[in-house]
C-alpha cells in the first residue's frame, strides 16, 4: 500500500479500539469531536498500526467522522497508510497501562517528533511514572517510598504510624490499591500482594485521612490549569477513582492548589507533557497522569459549560498556535 501524501487539515489520535471510546465519558471523544467542529479531518491508529519504515514513522490510519453530534466515532472512509509526518498533529491517547507495547509505540512516536508536533511527548511519557514524579515535588508530596522487601514494608508502617496506602507501579483507574494498618491479620497477605512475594516494587505511601472527602483532578494544558473536578470515594470505599464508583462534585481551585499547579507548569512544559491530569488528596499531590488524563467531560457536565468555554475547546485554542 502506497503511503499518502500530506494533508494540511489533517491530525492523528493514537486510541484504543473505537468502540471503547465513550461519547459520554472520553476526553479523547471531545477532542476528536471538536476537532471536526474546527474544520480539521481527524484520524485515528491502534498500537498495532504503528510502524516503522527503516527511520521514518508510518501509521496505517482511518479517518473519523460523526453521523449527528453526541453519536460514537465512526470511521469515515478507508484505512491509509500515511507518514506521520503528514499530519498536523499527533496526539497519544492510548490508555495505560504502560506495558512493552505502550512502550515500543513511543518509539515510533520518538521518529515522528523532528517532522510532526507529537502531544504528549514520546520521551516524557516514558520518563514521567504516574506516581513517582511527584517525588520532584516533595514540598507538595505525601512521604511515599518505593519498597519490594516485606521487612522494608514493615518498617515504613511503622515510621508512617500504623497506616498507609500501597499502589502498584504501573497501576491505573484504581486498580489494586489497598490500605496497610498495622494489627490487620491480613497484613502479611496483602503486602505478599503487593510486591509479588516480594518479586516486584510496591508505593508505599503516607495515609491522607482526607482522602475520606476525595480528591481534586485538576487538567493541565501547556502547564496551566484549565479546570478541575472532585471525585468523591463510595461509602466504604477507598478509591476516588470514575473506574472504581467514586461520584463527582463541583470544586474550584484552591491557594494551595495553584501553588502546586504553578510549580508543575514549567517542568511539564520542558519535557513536553501539554495534555495532563494532576490528583491532590486534600493539601498534597499524589500522582502525575501523562498518559491519556481523563475528566474533560466531567467538568464540562458539572460547571455547564458551553461554546468555547469547554475543557476541548481551551485544549484546541492552546494547541493551534503551535500548529501555525
Amino acid at each position: 500500500m502506497p503511503i499518502a501524501k500530506h494533508a494540511r487539515g489533517d491530525v492523528l489520535f493514537v486510541l484504543d479500539p473505537l468502540e471503547t471510546i465513550h461519547p459520554k465519558k472520553d476526553s479523547s471523544y471531545l477532542m476528536i469531536a471538536e476537532a471536526l467542529r474546527r474544520g480539521y479531518q481527524p484520524w485515528s491508529v491502534e498500537l498495532p498500526g504503528l510502524l516503522l519504515r527503516g527511520a521514518e514513522a508510518v501509521a496505517r490510519a482511518v479517518p473519523l467522522g460523526l453521523h449527528e453530534p453526541g453519536a460514537p466515532l465512526a470511521p469515515a472512509g478507508d484505512p491509509q497508510v500515511r507518514a506521520l509526518a503528514s499530519f498536523r498533529v499527533v496526539v497519544m491517547r492510548k490508555d495505560p497501562p504502560v506495558d512493552p507495547d505502550f512502550v515500543t509505540a513511543t518509539w515510533c512516536l520518538d521518529r515522528a517528533v523532528s517532522h510532526t508536533l507529537v502531544i504528549n511527548q514520546p520521551q516524557g511519557l516514558r520518563d514521567l511514572s504516574e506516581k513517582l514524579a511527584i517525588l520532584d515535588f516533595p514540598e507538595f508530596i505525601p512521604r511515599t517510598f518505593l519498597l519490594r522487601n516485606i521487612g522494608d514494608l514493615r518498617d515504613a508502617l511503622t515510621e508512617l504510624g500504623g497506616q498507609m496506602i500501597l499502589k502498584p507501579v504501573f497501576g491505573f483507574g484504581g486498580r489494586e490499591v489497598l490500605i496497610a494498618r498495622d494489627g490487620d491479620p491480613n497484613l502479611s497477605t496483602l503486602f505478599e500482594l503487593a510486591t509479588r512475594d516480594g518479586r516486584t516494587w510496591t508505593i508505599a505511601q503516607e495515609f491522607v485521612p482526607a482522602a475520606k472527602h476525595g480528591d481534586k483532578r485538576i487538567l493541565l494544558v501547556d502547564g496551566e490549569p484549565i479546570g478541575a473536578v472532585m471525585r468523591v470515594p463510595a461509602e466504604g470505599e477507598l478509591r476516588n477513582n470514575f473506574h472504581a464508583g467514586g461520584s463527582l462534585a463541583l470544586t474550584q481551585l484552591s491557594a494551595r492548589d495553584r501553588e502546586i499547579c504553578a510549580a508543575l507548569g514549567p517542568f511539564l512544559r520542558e519535557r513536553g507533557q501539554f495534555f495532563v491530569g494532576i490528583d491532590v488528596l486534600g493539601e498534597f499531590l499524589t500522582e502525575i497522569n501523562v498518559t491519556s488524563p481523563t475528566g474533560m467531560q466531567e467538568i464540562n457536565r458539572l460547571g455547564g459549560l458551553t461554546g468555547d468555554e469547554t475543557m476541548q475547546a481551551r485544549f484546541w485554542a492552546a494547541l493551534e498556535p503551535r500548529l501555525r
